[in-house]
């Protein structure tokens, strides 16, 4: 659900500004201790149609977010929440999940609908941005992040499987390089789901299940190239989008337990923050780049911090 060594790189986030709206130096501390997140009233979803929100990202000066329904096929659209508190349709049957944006203020998606990654203009045109590994589609792509030279990393578990016919024999966490040539980067972890790298872009996180047990893994990044992962946080509940900010914290949402806890880089927890509802994903946004939006089960939560964070 992540740019997030852009945060601290001034040089990247000129050719980013259209794209960020969050400063591009690092301020404030993390929270600490236990904190409640409140609802974006506009943005709540009941009854039948209420399904899941996912994926959000701060472009500009306005949320973008998946909503997507249980139905055939899952159908998903882009929904946009602005400065005003009104929500609209941006990108009608996208077939999305998790968006990240690009350096150019384009949207990335994981796209069940397509098991592809695709890339969205704001005006709704689609490309493919990665369709198949070995001949293959993928399983429903879900959770992203792209460093600074436009590497993407996606994970792509099966819980959208059915979206679309074909995929994968295992699910697996992926890196696209900028010539778009596709290889493996985890496929021990059973529907590995959040997806970050650190503010230096030095490090990548990725959580997921290991038999019952949530984790959330980390892979340094050396050339380039992820290393060999190791486990920095076990015994997490089911762990689905991750937000990072400036100072490299990881706000990792556990789904069920709706709930977000905060690690340091070392995997020291810091902070609990408490939802009503599922939750999904998470990502800084706002003027000043503190505010820290939550999606879930129908509905947006925020929570004001002290710290500005990457805006996906």
């Amino acid at each position: 659900m992540k740019l997030r060594h852009l945060i601290l790189s001034l040089a990247t986030a000129l050719s980013a500004s259209a794209a960020m709206a969050a400063p591009a130096t690092c301020q404030g501390t993390a929270p600490a201790g236990e904190l409640t997140a409140t609802r974006v009233q506009a943005a709540n979803v009941t009854g039948a149609g209420q399904g899941l929100y996912e994926g959000p990202v701060w472009i500009g000066d306005a949320l973008y977010f998946s909503h997507f329904t249980f139905g055939p096929g899952f159908p998903s659209r882009i929904l946009k929440l602005d400065a005003s508190g009104k929500v609209s349709t941006a990108i009608a049957d996208s077939g999305s999940n998790g968006l990240a944006v690009d350096g150019q203020g384009n949207i990335v998606a994981g796209t069940h609908k397509y098991k592809s990654v695709s890339r969205f203009t704001l005006d709704g045109k689609r490309s493919d941005v990665a369709g198949k590994y070995q001949g293959q589609v993928f399983n429903s792509p879900n959770d992203l992040a792209i460093a600074a030279d436009g590497t993407i990393y996606f994970s792509d578990p099966a819980f959208q499987r059915d979206a679309a016919p074909g995929g994968q024999d295992k699910t697996r966490v992926y890196r696209v390089a900028p010539d778009g040539a596709v290889t493996v980067v985890e496929d021990g972890l059973v529907n590995p789901n959040g997806v970050s790298l650190s503010p230096a872009g030095d490090v990548l996180y990725v959580n997921g299940m290991t038999g019952k047990q949530g984790v959330l893994r980390a892979y340094p990044i050396v050339n380039g190239k992820p290393q060999q992962g190791r486990d920095l946080v076990k015994g997490l509940g089911i762990p689905d989008g991750m937000a990072v900010d400036c100072q490299g914290n990881l706000y990792v949402t556990e789904h069920a337990d709706q709930r977000l806890r905060v690690f340091t880089p070392a995997g020291k927890q810091l902070a609990t923050i408490h939802v009503d509802a599922n939750v999904t994903n998470a990502a800084f946004g706002g003027p000043d780049g503190k505010t820290l939006f939550i999606t879930g089960a129908g509905a947006v939560w925020q929570v004001r911090l002290g710290i500005n964070g990457a805006p996906y």
